[in-house]
């Protein structure tokens, strides 16, 4: 069949399928299966947040994996709202949109540099960052604050200075997500969402950022599972061959890997199936294929099964599993490149999140305050990460409330003479949000609101603090401010 299928049979093909999966799985140490997979071929690995202990324990787990196999072994550390190595504590770092905010692309650079340190001394070699979706749908529930903003041109002078930030670290960025998840109003996790976009509008809007990124040698690119019908027709962009080899490979010239979103996503699960999809993927142009964290063992057998099964009846040649096997070569011999430059030793994340706090009106002195966080639920790709003031201030008493349920009357005798203080998150997005807001602010209108979101839902005459994200460096930094 080729030169990976030495002794021209299915052990050698199977080998060659296996290389494009990039599995996961449960816990802080290596399974055994997961090892004899690397040294049967398997591609690498994706890790998540319950995969990360803390560096140390990091470190031994990706050591573990390099034992007998060179894998690619990536995670989603994008800074902000989204982490994988301080999901239990909240990141160090703001996010994209906090960074868009300050629009210094030299910041940037230096936290995403910083961001691809940490991970480079934790044997990561591949961050799924960053997110070069130009966020133009307001109400967009999965991008949001991962976005660096709703203009094109800034997207794409900001996704450079993160591609370069964290390749300079000797980390591959994984441009994400193509052609655009920016301008959708559903979660690709649940249903697939729609881009209705001619393909003028797509070249002028979503298509700019990944143009400069490839332009600024990104190592690799995510797909979306997204529908663009001026592009892909029916099909998701993850699993169109319009989408992935005519648009991204042909007309935008890009030669690096192509990795997919997570595939075990209903965009893609519930109308193909895991195993249907993956064939469908790489016919399509994809190079890795990242499973996500729902599939075992078993179901990656049964993947490799099918591609197999796919090369045999036609449905996919060999051909496109050997130019993948090739790019993904490629990539591992650009791991082992020797880096220059000086890492950071200052304290770079906190330093940016306290650029990008925005104050409109004035803080008083605070008078043993109460700090009314109103509970927003966790989006599937952020995972269930800390978020808020807790344990940031330990002078102040911090009450956290679930909106639909929340005492305002109670609320409001426990604040009587002192400082009242409304964290909300993405408030735009949650009516019984504002709607709780709104009652605590007309009996204290000197309350002041903190938005950890994106600042869009702004209640008017009120003094009003926008941290352009939720992470533990947004936190400080607004905390910092209030002289809390």
């Amino acid at each position: 069949m080729s030169e990976f299928i030495a002794d021209r049979g299915d052990q050698g093909l199977r080998r060659l399928a296996a290389g494009t999966l990039l599995a996961a799985f449960q816990g802080t140490e290596a399974p055994d299966w997961v090892l004899r997979e690397l040294e049967n071929g398997l591609g690498g690995v994706t890790l998540f947040g319950f995969n990360v202990a803390d560096a140390a324990q990091l470190s031994a787990l990706t050591s573990r994996l390099r034992e007998t196999a060179d894998p690619v072994i990536s995670l989603d550390e994008e800074g902000g709202d989204v982490t994988r190595l301080a999901y239990h504590v909240g990141s160090p770092y703001p996010g994209n949109a906090a960074l868009g905010a300050v629009d210094d692309v030299d910041l940037t650079r230096r936290v995403y540099r910083s961001i691809g340190d940490d991970l480079a001394r934790c044997g990561v070699n591949l961050d799924m960052a960053p997110s070069a979706d130009v966020n133009t749908a307001a109400d967009n529930p999965v991008i949001g604050t991962r976005s660096f903003g709703a203009e094109a041109a800034l997207v794409a002078r900001h996704t450079v200075a993160a591609v370069h930030g964290l390749q300079s670290a000797g980390v591959a960025a994984c441009v994400k997500h193509f052609p655009g998840h920016g301008a959708t109003r559903q979660d690709s996790h649940l249903e697939v969402p729609l881009v209705d976009a001619s393909v003028e509008l797509l070249r002028e809007r979503e298509l700019v950022p990944f143009r400069a990124a490839i332009e600024a040698g990104t190592r690799s690119i995510m797909t979306a599972h997204v529908r663009v019908p001026a592009v892909t027709g029916a099909l998701p962009a993850t699993l169109s061959p319009a989408a992935l080899t005519g648009l991204l490979r042909g007309e935008m010239g890009y030669e690096g890997v192509v990795i997919t979103d997570a595939l075990d996503m209903k965009a893609v699960t519930a109308a193909y199936g895991l195993a249907g999809g993956s064939v469908l993927s790489l016919a399509a142009g994809a190079d890795l294929l990242c499973l996500g964290p729902i599939p075992t063992e078993d179901d990656i057998r049964l993947i490799v099964d099918e591609i197999v099964a796919a090369v045999h009846d036609g449905r996919l040649p060999v051909a496109r599993l050997e130019a993948s096997a090739e790019r993904v070569a490629a990539l591992r011999s650009w791991f082992g490149t020797p880096r220059t430059g000086e890492a950071e030793r200052d304290v770079i994340g906190l330093t940016a999140a306290r650029r990008a706090v925005s104050l409109t009106g004035s803080a008083s002195p605070l008078v043993d305050p109460l700090v009314v966080e109103v509970d927003t639920p966790p989006t599937i790709a952020v995972g269930d990460v800390p978020w808020g003031f807790t344990p940031l201030l330990p002078q102040a008493e911090v009450l956290r409330v679930k909106p639909e349920v929340a005492d305002v009357p109670g609320i409001l005798a426990l604040a009587s003479g002192r400082s009242l203080i409304v964290v909300v998150k993405d408030a735009h997005r949650y009516e019984v949000s504002q709607s709780v807001v709104s009652a605590l602010l007309a009996a204290r209108p000197d309350a002041t609101v903190v938005e950890m979101g994106l600042p869009i839902w702004r209640p008017e005459g009120v003094t009003y603090l926008a941290t352009y994200g939720a992470a533990r460096a947004n936190a400080q930094a607004a905390a910092e401010l209030l002289g809390v």
